[in-house]
């Protein structure tokens, strides 16, 4: 198998089974995020910028 062949294969191989992966991780993280139970901690980050306001 010359390096042209192997550069072919793994082409075809990242065009096909990696664009398909990459997008199964996307959605992936996306329904991560989404979940129901991230709600409280999104509360939690939204408000980290006021914690010290409201110690003082």
């Amino acid at each position: 198998m010359s390096g042209q062949d192997t550069y072919t294969m793994m082409r075809h191989l990242a065009d096909s089974w990696g664009l398909l992966t990459m997008v199964a991780v996307f959605i992936g993280l996306c329904l991560w995020a989404l979940r129901p139970g991230a709600k409280e901690h999104h509360r939690d980050a939204a408000n980290a910028i006021f914690k010290d306001e409201n110690d003082g």
